[in-house]
């Protein structure tokens, strides 16, 4: 199994006072690893949340912790990004709030915003936020706007608007 790399608790905090509010909004965690970000959303009442972690043994682990109280808000999917893009498209599924935090120094950087149907599953108004690594610039394709960037050490949230829908 390849290792984890959570989001740091500085970049967790600094991530959802940006967001502001989350109460409501439906949110998805992608690359969900531990499921650290999607219980923070589900802490903070975001409503659904689902969580996508290719790993089965990770998805189980995050499907075992969630609290009982919890169990009718939150999914859990274990399948590879572009798969999971499908099935959320069939069942119908938008967010307000898309957060990935793909492999750093995987190439994900340049392939992540061109995932086909990645801006289908964003609501009109919503926002899409990728962590990476700041020496790992993201390609964005002319589907993707930049809205804002904040860089916390070694990490980079960058926040996106769907654009040409």
């Amino acid at each position: 199994m390849k290792d984890v790399r959570p989001t740091s608790s500085r970049v967790l905090l600094a991530l959802f006072s940006i967001l502001g509010g989350v109460e409501g909004l439906s949110f998805l965690d992608l690359f969900a690893g531990t499921g650290r970000v999607g219980f923070e959303a589900l802490k903070r009442r975001a409503f659904p949340v689902v969580m996508v972690e290719v790993l089965k043994d990770r998805a189980l682990a995050i499907e075992r912790a969630i609290p009982k109280e919890h169990m009718e808000r939150t999914s859990v999917i274990s399948l590879e990004l572009r798969r999971a893009m499908a099935w959320l498209i069939r069942r119908g599924n938008v967010f307000d709030v898309v957060f990935a935090d793909p492999p750093y120094n995987q190439g994900w950087g340049k392939t992540l915003l061109h995932t086909k149907n990645l801006e289908k599953i964003l609501k009109r108004d919503g926002v899409l936020i990728v962590e990476h690594a700041t020496r790992e610039a993201l390609d964005v394709p002319l589907t993707w706007a930049v809205t804002n960037t904040h860089t916390y050490g070694e990490t980079m949230l960058s926040f996106f608007k769907g654009i040409m829908r």
